[in-house]
Formats: C-alpha cells, sequence, structure tokens
C-alpha cells in the first residue's frame, strides 16, 4: 500500500486529503482543512507549515501531490496562494517524497474524464470513488481529488 497525500492550498484555507492504493483500487484515509487564524504573512506561512508537517508525520505519505496556481485576474491572490503552496511545499520536501504538481483541468480531467467539469461534478466523483458516506468539506474534497490524480498517475 502506498499512502499519497493531495494539498490545495490556500492562503486562509489550505485543505488536505490522505488516501491508499494497494495498485488497483483506492481507500479514503483522511481528509481536512488548515485553517489559519493569523494575521500577519509570516504568522500564516508557519501555520500552514506547521499544520502540513503535523500530517505528515501523522500519515507518513509516499507521494504528494500539490495544485499549481491558478493565474487569475489578480495578481494580489496568486502572490498570497504562492506564498501558501511554497509553505506547503517545504513542509512536504522535509520528508525527502516526491512531490507532483497538477493544474486544476489536469485534476478534473483524472477524475472527472473532463478537464472543464463544474466543482459539484468533482465533489460528486471523489464521494463515488473513495466510497465516503458524506461531502467533504470543499477544500478537503478538491485534494482528495488532486491525490486520486496523482494515485491514478501513478497507475492505479
Amino acid at each position: 500500500m502506498i499512502i499519497v497525500l493531495g494539498i490545495d492550498p490556500g492562503s486562509r484555507v489550505t485543505g488536505y486529503g490522505v488516501i491508499k492504493t494497494d495498485g488497483k483500487s483506492v481507500f479514503y484515509v483522511d481528509s481536512g482543512c488548515i485553517r489559519v487564524k493569523s494575521e500577519t504573512l509570516t504568522d500564516k506561512i508557519y501555520e500552514i507549515y506547521a499544520g502540513v508537517s503535523d500530517i505528515m508525520k501523522q500519515h507518513k505519505p509516499r507521494a504528494a501531490a500539490v495544485e499549481q496556481v491558478f493565474l487569475g485576474k489578480n495578481f494580489n491572490s496568486a502572490l498570497k496562494l504562492g506564498q501558501a503552496r511554497g509553505a506547503a511545499l517545504a513542509a512536504i520536501a522535509n520528508y525527502h517524497i516526491p512531490i507532483a504538481e497538477y493544474a486544476p483541468r489536469t485534476v478534473k480531467q483524472a477524475v472527472v474524464g473532463n478537464g472543464a467539469a463544474e466543482k459539484s461534478q468533482v465533489s460528486h466523483m471523489v464521494r463515488y470513488l473513495l466510497k465516503l458516506s458524506g461531502k467533504p468539506q470543499i477544500d478537503a474534497g478538491d485534494a482528495l481529488a488532486i491525490a486520486l490524480c496523482h494515485a491514478f498517475r501513478l497507475g492505479v
């Protein structure tokens, strides 16, 4: 079994999803959100770093995937997102495991079969593929989709 961590970075909420795979099937392990409470940039970055580090210690994944920065019209938002990604990447890098990065379209294509899929379609497929009884939090569901995308790329 290989444990895969998916991260959906955000400057206020960073979602995480942990799955495991035996090469044939995928199984839900854990998911949730790191909710940043700090006001200063350095404290926010530290909270994300510490939260991802805790997840790494608890689950000991052998592979990780992080969503790439989505470049919208707001440069300031993209910069903050990049800082959140950097904190998550640094925390994962401390454990010397491979880190993949996927564009949102690639994740949607892998999980739904359509790179232009709606969030509701991605959420539905995450629930179906992982046999979840309830709907995960939005950012956690996105992180699970990222983990699934990576597991599929690894050959599940």
